[in-house]
């Protein structure tokens, strides 16, 4: 499905993100890798390595543009091309509308959503350049229903369905497609560690299929969209989220 692709995973040191880059080697690409922390970074580039297939990793902030830029400029440099982009990189600081600083707020937003326009940015040219690319953003349900006392991370995903919407329209002339995932609750390391077992609970009784997601089940849409066979699938914001808040 994706043999001997080139895609680049932020955020691909745990969770959602680490399963992303994994089922994509193991569909047949090569993996630009990058995260803020190295040492589970590392853990990914080792498992990806030992599947077959290579992979490129480096820690890059997101939220920086300059690091973004060079980032995907040794990529190109690497690997000669780069046919998708999963933008997944992301994090939490929780708070009501109320009581959360605008710094956090600023903070939150800037990786969610400052985060992928920089890496939309700096990948887009080499698309264009190749006359073909898949970008796939990473949503989430609060996105589109909000969630208390997360006024930060649903604003950052609500305004990213903006985002990817946009860059549909503008770079879909360069067969470029956009396209948003929106998971549900998802078994990853900050879930379990953060998320208290009551409020994972609730959003469980409101899943029809009455469990979280497994990161894995989250990357197989990606890959999808990353694929071929979405060849005609743009703009799209496909809910991945076993029917929650449906």
């Amino acid at each position: 499905m994706l043999q001997d692709k080139v895609v680049l995973v932020t955020g691909a040191g745990q969770g959602i993100g680490r399963a992303i880059a994994l089922t994509a080697a193991k569909k047949g690409a090569d993996i630009a890798a990058c995260d803020l922390k190295p040492e589970t970074l590392e853990q990914t580039v080792l498992m990806i390595r030992n599947s077959g297939r290579r992979c490129l990793a480096g820690v890059c902030d997101v939220a920086d543009p300059a690091a973004v830029q060079d980032f995907v400029a040794w990529a190109r440099t690497e690997f000669g091309r780069l046919d998708g982009a999963v933008n997944n990189a992301g994090f939490d600081r929780p708070g009501t509308v109320q009581k959360i600083t605008v710094e956090d707020f600023k903070a939150v937003l800037g990786v969610h959503l400052v985060g992928a326009l920089n890496v939309i940015k700096a990948v887009s040219p080499l698309m264009i350049e190749q006359g073909a690319g898949r970008i796939v953003n990473l949503g989430s349900i609060y996105g589109k229903t909000g969630g208390k006392g997360e006024a930060a991370y649903s604003a950052a995903k609500a305004a990213l369905v903006g985002l990817t919407k946009t860059a549909a329209r503008e770079l879909g002339p360069h067969n470029i497609t956009v396209n948003l995932i929106q998971p549900g609750l998802t078994r990853t390391p900050t879930i379990e560690t953060f998320m208290a077992e009551k409020y994972r609970q609730l959003l469980i009784n409101d899943t029809p299929l009455g469990r979280m997601a497994e990161p894995e089940e989250i990357a197989g849409p990606v890959c999808f969209l990353l694929s071929d066979e979405a060849s005609y699938v743009t703009g799209a914001v496909l809910d991945v989220s076993g029917g929650c808040w449906m």
